[in-house]
Parts: structure tokens; C-alpha cells; sequence
């Protein structure tokens, strides 16, 4: 039986990838709340299905997420991604990269676990699970203005930015470049595709 997203104590991780440099390709990761813990290194996920319901993909690692699907459990509540990033020194963060958001509930795209989270959206298709304001500063409004949490080209019914807060960022080709190719996580020097 799987736990109830939200029940104190009742969260199990079925992955924690804390070493440096790790791809995985075509990986089921299943789970209720904080499915994944993405924890730290630098990690490239290529066709995974990452189910979840509550930050079922958090961490401090710098991880590129291409075509992947994401498709969240959650009966009520929920968010895909919360980034630990504390520093704006930090060289961390989730990028996802023609993604596919499935799934229940009503999910926020990111909360910002760390005061300098960052997680970015790039050629998503979004389904309609996303609440509207889409981004979360869990309760802390400081990080509002330290938190890194974009969108690029997305498309979906989840994708509607004109209702996202005002603290997320819509971004141009220029700021999305960082987070949209193996680059990100310095993939030219380490993956041998």
C-alpha cells in the first residue's frame, strides 16, 4: 500500500543518487512523496518515468532531465520538484528538457526547498495538473527574490504563464541556453553517447 502523500512519517526514497557523474536511461522510479532524492553530483536522466506525488524529484545535485516523464499520484496536493539550493554560489539545480508532466492532483512545478532553489522548464508539455500560480516559496517569501524558477517554450494546458506568479521567470532564448544541453551538467566531458 502505497503512503498517503503528506502523512508525516509515511514518505520512503526509492532512489538516492548522491555520487558524481551518473546517467540513467530508460529507469522507472516509483514513489508516493520524495520518490527521488536527487542529492548531489552532477546526473543526466534520458527517457526515465519518475512518479511521484509531494517533491517526488528533490535535492541539491545538478541534474538534466531530457524527455522524461513525469507523472504525479497526488490525491489533493503536490509539487514535481524541490531544489535545495542554498548559495547563490551553489552550482546546483533541475533543468527539464522536453519533458512530458502527467498525472493527478494539483502540483506546483518547483518549491523552493533551498533559499536559492532553481529549477528550469525547457519544450515541456505540460498537462493541466499545474495549480495556477505554479511555483511555490514554501512559506518563506524571502525567496521570492532568490529563487531561480523558469519556464522556455513549454506547451499544455499546465503551461499557462500568464497566471504564474510574478517571481517566476518566463525566459528568453539567451537565459534558457545554460539549462538545455549536455552543458548544463558538463556532459561533453564525462557521457560517451
Amino acid at each position: 500500500m502505497a503512503a498517503v502523500p503528506g502523512a508525516a512519517g509515511e514518505q520512503s526514497v526509492a532512489l538516492r543518487l548522491s555520487g558524481d557523474k551518473a546517467m540513467l536511461y530508460q529507469c522507472n522510479i516509483l514513489g508516493t512523496q520524495d520518490t527521488q532524492f536527487d542529492h548531489q553530483g552532477r546526473h543526466y536522466f534520458y527517457c526515465c518515468h519518475i512518479q511521484g506525488s509531494i517533491d517526488f524529484i528533490f535535492g541539491n545535485a545538478k541534474s538534466l532531465y531530457q524527455q522524461c516523464t513525469l507523472h504525479a499520484v497526488a490525491r489533493s496536493y503536490g509539487a514535481v520538484a524541490a531544489s535545495q539550493r542554498n548559495s547563490p554560489t551553489e552550482d546546483t539545480g533541475f533543468s527539464f528538457l522536453h519533458c512530458r508532466i502527467t498525472g493527478s492532483g494539483q502540483i506546483y512545478l518547483g518549491r523552493a526547498w533551498g533559499q536559492y532553489s532553481r529549477v528550469v522548464y525547457a519544450h515541456c508539455r505540460i498537462d493541466g495538473i499545474i495549480v495556477p500560480v505554479g511555483w511555490s516559496d514554501w512559506n518563506d517569501v524571502s525567496r521570492r527574490s532568490t529563487a531561480y524558477f523558469g519556464e522556455y517554450q513549454c506547451i499544455g494546458a499546465g503551461a499557462k504563464l500568464e497566471s504564474n506568479v510574478n517571481w517566476g521567470r518566463s525566459l528568453t532564448s539567451d537565459e534558457a541556453k545554460p539549462f538545455i544541453t549536455l552543458d548544463y551538467v558538463d556532459g561533453n566531458q564525462w557521457l560517451m553517447l
